[in-house]
């Protein structure tokens, strides 16, 4: 029998081309936090370099966006991005991850967590208001199922957010220019990308869960990629930090982090270029 009311925090359910708006909408979550937040160096103190600069470009982006609660989180993995975007709490935060949800919980960033596959939510057909994936339907064999299922649960007219990278996500790469396909390939194992794709792509995808393409954009340009590409590599003390410490970075200080910040802050633009490597989708239920 399905759930008719949220889990709470503490009993973690468990189930088997265009430019982006600019017009803030009251009542959208974290609404006011483009004029008070450094999103970069927010991300930077907590994460390596090629993940911060990418994921401080996709905060920004939400900051002018409707999000009518209840509010869905599709894949809100450790919590970590909605808790540095979002001024207020979002409803619901789903992943089927144990280890990062239970870290989810220690961020505050979500009213209610579920640990559940996204084609499995225990949750009744039209509940929420809207919706956003953030770097994640990328990462999911079963991505129809899952966008379907999204869609079941979402109101009608609600609006559903996401981002994922694109074909130059992976024909852009520097090293596959040297190594050929295999390098490609091989980076496209370790990042666990399983759609790389054009809009068309996603159009027809989108379609047949029951949503309509609104509005999308590229973003991150070809070098932008490269330098995230090559982070990869350079950021390897970043792991031994997180293994022997439990963080990424041991001096989370503006002094620490003034020269990284300086040489990616001119890669972390969030206009929009034509031949961006990730795409940003604004969908609606039909």
């Amino acid at each position: 029998m399905v759930n008719r009311q949220p889990p709470t925090l503490d009993l973690l359910s468990k189930s088997p081309g265009a430019h982006p708006p600019r017009t803030q909408v009251p009542g959208s979550a974290g609404v006011e936090n483009r004029k008070s937040k450094d999103f970069l160096f927010l991300q930077l103190r907590d994460l390596p370099y090629f993940r911060a600069f990418l994921r401080a470009v996709e905060s920004s982006y939400y900051q002018d966006l409707p999000l009518p609660a209840p509010v869905y989180d599709v894949g809100c993995g450790d919590g970590h991005f909605a808790s540095l975007t979002f001024d207020q709490k979002i409803d619901v935060g789903l992943d089927p991850w144990h280890g990062p949800i239970h870290e989810a919980k220690k961020h505050g960033a979500y009213r209610f967590l579920v640990e559940a596959d996204g084609a499995k939510s225990p949750f009744p057909s039209e509940y929420f208001s809207s919706g956003f994936s953030n770097s994640v339907l990328e990462h999911i064999p079963h991505i129809d199922a899952v966008l379907a299922e999204t869609a079941r649960v979402l109101k009608k007219d609600a609006p559903f957010y996401f981002c994922v990278p694109n074909t130059r996500y992976l024909s852009e790469l520097s090293i596959s220019r040297f190594l050929g396909q295999g390098y490609t390939d091989w980076f496209r194992k370790i990042s666990r990308v399983h759609h790389a794709d054009e809009p068309d792509i996603w159009v027809e995808r989108l379609a047949r869960a029951g949503f309509e393409m609104k509005q999308y954009w590229h973003y991150f340009s070809p070098s932008s990629m490269r330098v995230l590409e090559w982070g990869h590599y350079f950021g390897v003390p970043s792991v031994v930090t997180r293994l022997l410490t439990g963080k990424w970075i041991m001096a989370p200080t503006h002094w620490n982090l003034w020269l990284t910040k300086k040489y990616v802050s001119r890669y972390a633009s969030p206009e929009p270029v034509e031949n961006g490597t990730f795409t940003f989708y604004v969908a609606g239920k039909k």
